[in-house]
C-alpha cells in the first residue's frame, strides 16, 4: 500500500488536486486549525483515494503528540507518517502543496536494488545541487562553512544502492537555503537523467520525497528548529540507514506559496549555527544545542510505532 501525506491550510491548490487523482495512491492530507475543513471534505467525496484527517480527529487518535507539536505548523505532518504506517502504509510520499507533480510523479525505487551515478567527495557532506547544472546554488541545510569547497566532487562510476530513501528534484523555484535564494533568486529547470548517490550524508527535504516503511520510526519533521526541521532529521535519517538515499530528476513543478524571505532567514539561523556541529556529533539529536522540546517530541514519537 502506497500513502501521500501532506499538511496544508490552504483551499486546495493546483498541486493538492492533481495528487488527489492519484488513484493508486492514498492520500492522506492532514488538517490544521486555519483549514478549510469543508473543502477537504468534498474531496473525500470526489475521490475515494483521499483521506482528510481534521484537527479533532487527530487529538482523539493521537493526543500526546498533538499536544506536543502545537499547531499553526507544518509539522502536523508527523501525525500524517504515523497514520499511513499504522494504516500498512509500504511506501510513504511525503509532498508540499505547492509541489505540482508531473505525469511521471510516483514511479520510484523504494525497497529496490537501482544502479546509479556514484560521487565521492572527501568533505564530511555531499550537496547534490553540486552535480546539477546548477553548482552555485546549494540545498538548504549544506552547512555554510563547506561552501567554499563543496564541489570538489569526483564520479566514481556506477553504484548498486538499495533505496530506501528516494528524493526527487523540484523544477521552478528550488530548495535552497535563505541566503542563497536572496542572492540568486533562481527559476530551475534540472536536467540530470537518472538517479545519482553519494558516499557521504547529504541533505533531503519533505517536500517530494518517498520512504521505506521500515525508515520510517527513525524519520520525522522535527518541531522547535526552525527549516532544520526536515534537513536535520533527513541527517539523522541517514545515520541509521547508511547508503540508502538516492536523489531522481524533478518529478514536481514548485509554484511556492508566498513566502518571507527574511522570516526564513530568520529560521534558518539555527542550522547556520548548528548544522555543522550537528554532523561533526554523528547527527545526534543529544546535544545540547537541541532544544529539550524537540528531544520529548522524538520521545513521544518513536512510543506511536511500538
Amino acid at each position: 500500500m502506497k500513502f501521500i501525506v501532506t499538511t496544508t491550510v490552504n483551499t486546495p491548490t493546483a498541486a493538492t488536486l492533481e495528487f488527489c487523482k492519484k488513484s493508486d495512491w492514498k492520500f492522506l492530507i492532514i488538517g490544521d486549525t486555519k483549514t478549510p475543513e469543508e473543502s477537504y471534505r468534498q474531496l473525500e467525496k470526489a475521490y475515494p483515494n483521499v483521506n482528510y484527517l481534521s484537527p479533532q480527529e487527530q487529538e482523539e487518535l493521537y493526543p500526546k503528540l498533538s499536544k506536543i507539536i502545537g499547531w499553526k505548523t507544518i509539522q502536523r505532518r508527523n501525525i500524517g507518517f504515523v497514520h499511513a504506517w499504522k494504516s500498512g502504509a509500504e511506501i510513504i510520499a511525503t509532498v508540499d502543496d505547492d509541489n505540482i507533480p508531473y505525469p511521471s510523479w510516483g514511479e520510484n525505487f523504494v525497497g529496490k536494488e537501482v544502479v546509479c551515478d556514484f560521487w565521492k567527495t572527501d568533505q564530511l557532506v555531499f550537496d547534490p545541487l553540486s552535480v546539477t547544472a546548477y553548482p552555485e546554488l546549494w540545498h538548504r541545510g549544506f552547512p555554510v562553512e563547506l561552501l567554499k569547497t563543496k564541489n570538489d566532487v569526483a564520479f566514481d562510476g556506477k553504484k548498486s544502492i538499495r533505496c530506501l530513501i528516494q528524493a526527487d528534484f523540484w523544477d521552478g523555484d528550488p530548495d535552497i537555503d535563505a541566503i542563497c535564494r536572496l542572492t540568486y533568486k533562481p527559476v530551475c529547470a534540472f536536467q540530470h537523467k537518472g538517479p545519482f548517490a553519494a558516499n557521504k550524508i547529504s541533505p533531503f527535504n519533505s517536500q517530494n520525497t518517498f520512504l521505506a516503511r521500515e525508515v520510517l520510526p527513525n524519520y520525522s519533521v522535527w518541531p522547535f528548529v526552525g527549516r532544520m526541521d526536515d534537513i536535520w532529521a533527513g541527517y539523522h535519517l541517514q545515520q541509521k540507514f547508511k547508503n540508502n538515499l538516492i536523489y531522481c530528476p524533478a518529478s514536481v513543478f514548485q509554484e511556492r506559496n508566498p513566502q518571507d524571505l527574511i522570516r526564513n532567514l530568520e529560521n534558518e539561523i539555527i542550522g547556520y549555527r548548528h548544522t555543522l556541529k550537528f554532523i561533526q556529533a554523528d547527527c545526534s539529536p543529544n546535544v545540547d544545542f537541541m532544544p529539550e522540546k524537540t528531544k520529548h517530541f522524538l520521545n513521544a514519537y518513536q512510543e506511536c510505532f511500538k
